[in-house]
C-alpha cells in the first residue's frame, strides 16, 4: 500500500513524514522543485508480538505500508493546471494523508496569510474536487468529438459517456468521487483514469506542543497531533524516547494510531502465518476468500489451493497453542470460498 502525504506548502508534511517514517528527510522548502521522499514502515500490531513470544521464530515480519512525501499544492493550482509530473506521483497512491496546519509559528509564514485549519481542508479539497472536475469535462468534449467523427465502438461510448455524466453530477454537487458507488465494470473503465477524489483520504492537523485538535466535522477520517515533538520523539532511541515521554506525561504517541487509521482507510485486514522459521502478518482486503489471501503469499498457493487450515487470533493465544486449539475444537479446515476474518491465522495447503 502506498499513501501519498500532500497539503498546502509549510504545513509539516515533511516533519509528519519524518515522525512516521523516524526519517530525516530536510524540512526546509525545496524551493519549487517537485521532490519525493519515500519510506516503508511497519504496522504496529501487538498481536504480532504476542505470537512471536508463543513461536519464538527466526524471523517476525510485520504488515508495511509505504508513505511518500510529495511537494506542496499550491491554492489555485488546479485551476491553473497540476503539473503534469505532480499529479503522475499523486496517481501512483493508494490513498492521501491530507496535512493541514494548525501550529503558530512567526518564522513560517502561511502561504494564505492566516492559520486556519478548516479553511485549510476545505482550500485542499477544493483543489483536489477541481481537478477532477476538468479532467472529466475533458473526457466528456473527447467522448463528443469521437461521436461526431464516427468509426468508435458506439456501445463502448454510451456507456463511457453515462459513467462520465455521472461522475460529472457528483462533482458539480462538490462530492468526492469516493462517495459514489461503482460497479465492477465502472471500476475497471476508471482503473486508468486518475481521479483524485477517488481515493480514500485522512487528514492530519498538525499541531503545535500542547496545542488542541480543532473541533472539526469532515466528511473523511481526521487525526491530530503534535508533528514537531513526535518527529523529535520518533528520532530517539526506544530508550530515550520513554525517558522523554514520560517526562512530557506522554502515555501514547498519535502516530501509531495515525499509522493504524491509515492502514484501515483501505479496507484492509490482516491475517497471520506462524511457525519456528517465521511469524508474519500480511495484508488482504476486506471480504478477501482464502484463495484470495493465498494469493498474497504466493500465487502458486491461490493456483494449487486445497484447503486452508485456520484458527481465529483469539482462540489460539486464549488456549495458548496449536494442539490445545485442536483439541477443543478451534481448528478448522476451509475451503476456497471462505471469507477470511482479520486476525486469522492460516496455514494453506496446495497441490503445487
Amino acid at each position: 500500500m502506498k499513501l501519498g502525504i500532500i497539503g498546502l506548502p509549510q504545513s509539516g508534511k515533511t516533519t509528519i513524514f519524518n515522525a512516521i517514517t523516524r526519517g530525516n528527510a530536510p524540512t526546509t522548502a525545496s524551493a519549487g522543485r517537485i521532490e519525493v521522499h519515500q519510506a516503508v514502515v511497519d504496522v504496529p500490531d501487538p498481536r504480532v508480538d504476542l505470537l512471536s513470544k508463543m513461536f519464538n521464530p527466526r524471523k517476525t515480519i510485520y504488515s508495511k505500508v509505504t508513505y511518500a512525501d510529495i511537494a506542496g499544492l499550491d491554492s489555485g493550482s488546479a485551476k491553473s493546471g497540476i503539473s503534469g509530473q505532480l499529479l503522475n506521483v499523486i496517481n501512483q497512491m493508494d490513498a492521501l494523508i491530507l496535512v493541514v496546519r494548525a501550529f503558530d509559528n512567526d518564522n513560517v509564514a502561511h502561504p494564505n496569510g492566516s492559520i486556519n485549519p478548516l479553511r485549510d481542508v476545505d482550500t485542499m479539497t477544493s483543489e483536489l474536487l477541481l481537478n477532477d472536475l476538468i479532467a472529466v469535462e475533458r473526457k466528456m468534449e473527447r467522448l463528443v468529438d469521437e461521436r461526431k467523427k464516427g468509426g468508435t465502438d458506439k456501445t463502448l461510448n454510451a456507456r463511457q459517456t453515462e459513467l462520465f455524466e455521472k461522475l460529472h453530477a457528483a462533482l458539480s454537487d462538490s462530492k468526492p468521487l469516493r462517495d459514489l458507488e461503482y460497479t465492477p465494470e465502472e471500476e475497471k473503465e476508471l482503473s486508468s483514469f486518475g481521479l483524485l477524489t477517488r481515493k480514500r483520504l485522512l487528514t492530519v492537523f498538525n499541531l503545535g506542543e500542547g496545542q488542541s485538535a480543532p473541533d472539526a466535522d469532515l466528511d473523511h477520517p481526521s487525526v491530530a497531533l503534535m508533528g514537531k515533538l513526535e518527529m523529535e520523539i520518533a528520532q530517539l532511541s526506544p530508550h530515550d524516547a520513554a525517558v522523554f515521554m514520560e517526562e512530557y506525561g506522554i502515555k501514547e504517541l498519535s502516530l501509531n494510531r495515525m499509522i493504524n487509521v491509515s492502514y484501515e482507510l483501505l479496507s484492509e485486514q490482516t491475517f497471520f502465518t506462524v511457525g519456528e522459521d517465521e511469524v508474519r502478518a500480511w495484508t488482504t482486503h476486506r471480504g478477501a476468500t482464502a484463495q484470495e489471501a493465498a494469493g498474497e503469499i504466493h500465487t502458486d498457493l491461490s493456483r494449487g489451493f486445497v484447503r486452508a487450515e485456520v484458527v481465529a487470533y483469539e482462540d489460539l493465544t486464549s488456549l495458548g497453542s496449536m494442539n490445545e486449539a485442536k483439541a477443543k475444537g478451534k481448528f478448522r479446515l476451509e475451503g476456497k470460498e471462505y471469507i477470511v476474518k482479520d486476525g486469522d491465522i492460516m496455514h494453506v495447503r496446495s497441490s503445487l
